[in-house]
């Protein structure tokens, strides 16, 4: 590793120490996905660039019950088994409550489908600072409380001149 390298990793760390982060599972997904796409690869290697500091504590994964119903559905056991792995390097877990249903509710009203408004209200609840995602009909909406952003430009963020 070179030292530029190294010192972009230490200033990273310590600009963005206490960033919280939920990732959907869409964006736990897109490893799995087909990486001939060019827009499908760099969302892969964005969001692997966010599990990095994640493991190097750079910023902070908040997991949720939801993401643990929406894993367990998955059909391919390889894949729910990668993604559960990430729950342990969760600083908190989510569960729903009566004010999270609530608010999953009200961002129902947005036009997001029932698991999207689960997630994003766990996100929420747990005063994250980033949802991150690849799902454009999540992107495109308006969500009061927490910023929706791809994985490409959340990593865009952390690595500006």
């Amino acid at each position: 590793m070179g030292v530029g390298i190294l010192y972009i990793k230490i200033e990273i760390f310590y600009i963005y120490l206490q960033m919280r982060v939920y990732l959907d599972n869409c964006c736990f997904n897109r490893p799995f996905d087909d990486q001939s796409d060019m827009i499908v690869y760099l969302e892969t290697k964005s969001k692997l660039a966010i599990q990095g500091m994640i493991k190097d504590k750079g910023l902070e994964l908040v997991w949720s019950e939801v993401l643990d119903f929406e894993n367990n559905e998955n059909p391919f056991e390889e894949r729910k088994i990668k993604i559960l792995e990430w729950k342990s390097l969760a600083v908190e877990n989510i569960e729903m409550n009566d004010l999270i249903l609530e608010k999953a509710r009200k961002l129902l009203s947005l036009g997001l489908r029932q698991k999207d408004a689960s997630h994003i209200a766990c996100a929420i609840f747990g005063k994250v600072d980033f949802f991150v995602t690849t799902d454009k009909k999540i992107l495109n909406k308006n969500v009061q409380d927490i910023e929706l952003i791809n994985p490409i430009d959340l990593v865009r963020r952390f690595y500006v001149d």
